[in-house]
């Protein structure tokens, strides 16, 4: 996947998701399934998710080369990337990510100041996608907390996997 093709998944997971939110109704949007996140927690674990990787993204390549290395194999395709997270998912069980152990509540008031939040950090990581070039997307490694150390390549596609997975999940449950 060439670099403008992922910037065109990017933009449009994110846009598909935003859409929806758009038309999810107010009085969903603090509801969720039992013992599962509601709507807005959804979307704050994806704002919780992409500010640290887009910190990532804005550090010298020299930092996340000194840090975590330099790539020893080819990037993986989108569709394996896919696999191999919901491999390391079944495996995990159920898993909570890092950034959002301790999920605030978020209120229906809150609905469209987190959109934008998530809106803005969309902006942040195409700003930061159109910085790096296609050589250096996979040269260098960027830490995942379920999936180990991956390509930048591949951590931008599991990223625009990660909006469609939380996006289908509200679809079909809330």
């Amino acid at each position: 996947m060439t670099k403008p093709e992922l910037i065109q998944l990017t933009n449009e997971k994110f846009q598909n998701l935003f859409k929806f939110l758009n038309n999810h109704d107010l009085d969903k949007w603090d509801k969720g399934p039992e013992g599962k996140w509601t709507s807005g927690q959804h979307i704050m674990h994806l704002l919780q998710s992409a500010k640290p990787f887009n910190r990532a993204l804005g550090l010298p390549m020299f930092v996340l080369w000194y840090k975590f290395g330099k790539a020893n194999r080819p990037p993986r395709a989108y569709e394996e990337v896919v696999i191999k997270y919901h491999t390391k998912l079944k495996a995990a069980g159920e898993i909570i990510s890092p950034f959002s152990k301790n999920m605030p509540d978020t209120p229906p008031n809150g609905k469209q100041t987190i959109i934008e939040k998530l809106s803005k950090e969309k902006d942040i990581l195409i700003k930061k996608i159109n910085k790096i070039s296609e050589k250096d997307l996979d040269k260098y490694l960027i830490p995942h907390p379920l999936m180990g150390r991956m390509l930048i390549r591949e951590m931008l596609m599991w990223n625009a996997y990660h909006i469609e997975h939380h996006h289908k999940t509200l679809e079909e449950k809330y």
